[in-house]
């Protein structure tokens, strides 16, 4: 008796990153998956050199084939190897990550000194209205008692001259004159011009 013959599969030789990415660009998601686990390696590799934190390197790896399913149908075999393209699209991917990280960093670094120096204008505006305004006080006590009320109240008070008369019970011509000498003290004392 004769034993049947055993058919030995003849074994296809493999693919090659270019025939996988032929494949990808047709749709076809096994290809997708051999190109991955054949390539990913090195394009991470490649991502990590530029990029160096881990994290934004998987990140961008993620990118890059994602890319690579969308845009695999663009790949020229006559052009180029696959996996050159491939990265090539994984370096630019790293760069502008690169420089996008670096514009941010610039970014905060301006933004934390203009807010560094806006609170010190303002520390520094305050220090400056509070040394004129001790000033101011200071030179308020060289007035007479009658002067320094009718300012206070025409000036601090927000009164109108008539207004000022009133709580004082004197002439409004009154309140003016002191109003006015009071002032030409107050300058000379200050030195304003």
């Amino acid at each position: 008796m004769e034993l049947p013959r055993l058919r030995v599969a003849e074994a296809s030789p493999p693919s090659t990153e270019d025939d996988l990415l032929m494949r990808v660009g047709q749709g076809d998601e096994g290809a997708f998956e051999e190109l991955y686990d054949a390539v990913s390696p090195v394009v991470f590799g490649l991502v990590r050199r530029v990029v160096r934190d881990p994290a934004q390197s998987e990140e961008v790896t993620q990118e890059v084939f994602i890319e690579v399913w969308q845009h695999a149908a663009r790949f020229d075999a006559g052009r180029g190897k696959a996996v050159s393209w491939i990265c090539t699209l994984a370096h630019r991917r790293a760069v502008d990550r690169v420089r996008a990280s670096q514009a941010s960093r610039d970014r905060d670094l301006r933004q934390g000194i203009k807010e560094f120096q806006e609170s010190y204008d303002d520390v520094q505006e305050t220090a400056i209205l509070r040394a004129d305004g001790e000033r101011v006080l200071g030179a308020l006590e060289s007035l007479s008692e009658a002067q320094r009320d009718a300012i206070k109240l025409a000036y601090y008070g927000g009164y109108s001259h008539q207004e000022v008369a009133d709580r004082l019970q004197v002439p409004v011509g009154t309140v003016k004159t002191r109003i006015r000498d009071g002032m030409i003290k107050l300058r000379d004392k200050l030195g304003v011009a």
